[in-house]
């Protein structure tokens, strides 16, 4: 009993630990995951602490369980709007990106640590998957706006890269033991958890969505029965061959993108577990690690942290993204968030409980890896997107909006507003049908409707609406935010109809115009340039004057915006991050350049020598003579 109670008093003392240090870690800035990390190390057996962990198979299984967690959250909080966009370029980073960062990572940890080949290429395989607890934080509540491509293609890939990860590792660990297996069975393992993950994964999404609509169980029910069934189908596919991550991964998306009893209560539900996942997870990390044992192998793991961040992520990530409409800029960011967190660790844990030789060396290794990435990339996403200039513009101020769902099957929410004092509601906007107020309190007092017609500043306005009404509903309760400068970067000078023809558009401004898209619309035109998937922000340059995707809605362009004096933006920060054919043609333009300074700089010095010291070159092998004054 007093056992019991010493685990408990201690486990709920570490939680209670990292969330207050959590608070204080936002207003400074830091990564969350490293602060708990931090907190584990320091209660370890090296710690102030002086808990000695060191259970490999109680980690793993805990770390299993917390990352299985932390998948199924990710996937119900995808929407696959998100997949139209940037399926294909995460799924990329997903695979061939994990297969480059493995191969670049293990010939270096060779060399660097002295392990075997096949030892080699797991670290290589444990640090080759990008963290998904800290992608998705750092991405959705670190206050960083992005364009919605970049921020999908990161989180796509950040969700399904483990998987890969987990293949690799299982089958460098299988061949360390037991040395390669013919190339039919690699291939049918590989297709058996691919396969069969993400088959078993969508039925199970599919199946959990029809039971909780249909069952119709109480309410305090439905996040059981969701956590139970996420867990099932992540333990059934591993034991029937498929990949369990996969799977769960697969099934939150589906069960996400679908009409949902309880979907809110269900999406808080499990935040708030997979919060409790990630800080269990990496606390316990850091019990396990024994940082008396890290001297050994620092600066050889501080060489590979460095090697990952600066080139085998950037390589795997420029090659991966070639064939995508991707500026250089978003491809150096895209290389920079390439956070490593808890499944590194957990995947290092794989070789240990195999019984390999390095298993120690390997997991020290990819921890101090870990420990260089949350700190190195974690601390520095935000200013690296100001820096290459992703960050978009608010259209509007902040909204002060509540949302309460109703029960049963109404296809409608009740939210709850605060009036903006510059808002356009405040100043008199007459309200449209779907946004007119069921219920007004103004301070403190509720106001009958017929005597609230006009808004004040500082009301509270609860009204029923469709959800797919809240964006617009946002801009008439939101403060109107004029555009500054950087903001007519971003979107333009100038407002135009989508409908206009460039025909006219190149009169109006006197602009180069192509017969062939003379009577195309500029929506048509841009829908075109961009493949259907136009998002705001999208710009394309005609004559000397650049078209821009100012308003969407419902995936429709709704205005354009028209930069006169083209910004910047798109100017490359690194220029290796371009296209081969635009870096080809800078390196051509700079050798020339260079060689043309090294000609004007001798001539230079060819006409400030005196006329007696110029020599006439040789000819038909006679000595120059010298020229007198």
């Amino acid at each position: 009993m007093e056992t019991a109670s010493t685990i408990i008093l201690i486990g709920s003392s570490l939680l209670i630990v990292s969330i207050l240090t959590s608070y204080l870690a936002l207003r400074f800035g830091t990564p969350l995951l490293l602060i708990f990390l931090g907190v584990g190390l320091l209660a370890g057996v090296d710690g102030v602490g002086g808990i000695s962990f060191n259970d490999a198979d109680s980690a793993f299984l805990i770390g299993s369980i917390a990352l299985a967690v932390i998948l199924f959250e990710s996937g119900l909080d995808t929407k696959l709007s998100s997949y139209r966009a940037a399926a294909w370029p995460a799924l990329s980073l997903a695979t061939v990106g994990v297969a480059i960062t493995t191969g670049v990572i293990g010939v270096a940890a060779h060399f660097l640590l002295g392990l075997p080949w096949i030892e080699s290429m797991l670290v290589g395989a444990v640090v080759s998957s990008t963290d998904a607890a800290a992608v998705f934080f750092l991405l959705r509540v670190g206050g960083i706006t992005i364009r919605d491509r970049v921020r999908s293609t990161l989180e796509i890939e950040s969700g399904s890269n483990d998987p890969t990860a987990i293949l690799l590792t299982a089958m460098l660990v299988e061949a360390a033991l037991h040395g390669w297996g013919t190339p039919l069975e690699l291939v049918r393992f590989l297709l058996m958890q691919i396969v069969g993950g993400a088959v078993l994964g969508i039925a199970g999404g599919a199946g959990l969505a029809a039971f909780i609509n249909k069952a119709r169980l109480d309410p305090g029910l439905n996040p059981v029965v969701t956590l139970a069934f996420a867990l099932f189908l992540f333990a059934g596919t591993n034991e029937l061959g498929g990949s369990g991550f996969l799977a769960v991964y697969a099934a939150g998306l589906v069960a996400g993108n679908v009409k949902l009893r309880g979907a809110l209560g269900l999406r808080q539900f499990h935040s708030g577990l997979t919060w409790l996942s990630q800080i269990v997870m990496f606390v316990m990390l850091g019990l396990f690690a024994t940082p008396h044992d890290f001297g050994a192998i620092a600066l050889p793991a501080l060489a590979l942290a460095a090697l990952l961040i600066l080139l085998a992520r950037p390589l795997a990530v420029w090659l991966c993204l070639l064939p995508f409409r991707f500026s250089a800029n978003e491809t150096t960011f895209m290389a920079w968030v390439g956070l490593r967190g808890a499944v590194s660790m957990l995947l290092a844990l794989v070789p240990i409980l195999g019984g390999l030789p390095g298993g120690q060396v390997i997991f020290n290794t990819a921890f101090l890896v870990v420990i260089v990435s949350l700190a190195v990339q974690g601390w520095t996403i935000g200013p690296m997107a100001r820096w290459l200039k992703l960050i978009v513009p608010p259209r509007r101020g902040p909204v002060e909006r509540f949302e309460l769902e109703l029960p049963g099957e109404a296809d409608q929410e009740m939210v709850a507003y605060t009036v903006h004092p510059k808002s356009p509601a405040a100043r008199g906007q007459r309200m449209p049908r779907f946004a007119r107020p069921s219920l007004v309190i103004r301070e403190g007092r509720v106001v009958p409707l017929h005597k609230a017609r006009t808004l004040q500043a500082g009301d509270m306005v609860y009204l029923f609406t469709p959800p797919s009404q809240l964006p617009l509903i946002d801009k008439l309760f939101a403060e109107s935010r004029p555009l500054d400068q950087d903001d007519r970067e971003f979107y333009g000078d100038l407002v135009l109809n989508p409908d206009a023809t460039v025909e006219q558009i190149a009169e109006m401004y006197g602009l180069p115009l192509s017969l062939a898209n003379a009577k195309r619309s500029l929506r048509d035109l841009l829908r075109n340039e961009f493949g259907g998937n136009c998002e705001l922000g999208d710009r394309m340059r005609m004559g000397g004057v650049e078209l821009i995707v100012r308003d969407m809605q419902d995936g429709q362009i709704t205005s354009v915006g028209l930069a006169l004096e083209p910004s910047a933006m798109d100017k490359a920060r690194v220029p290796l991050f371009q296209r081969p054919t635009r870096l080809w043609q800078k390196i051509v333009s700079w050798w020339s350049k260079r060689s043309f300074r090294r000609w004007q700089r001798r001539e230079t010095r060819r006409e400030r020598l005196p006329a007696h010291a110029i020599e006439t070159p040789a000819v038909a092998g006679k000595e120059p003579e010298r020229l007198e004054g």
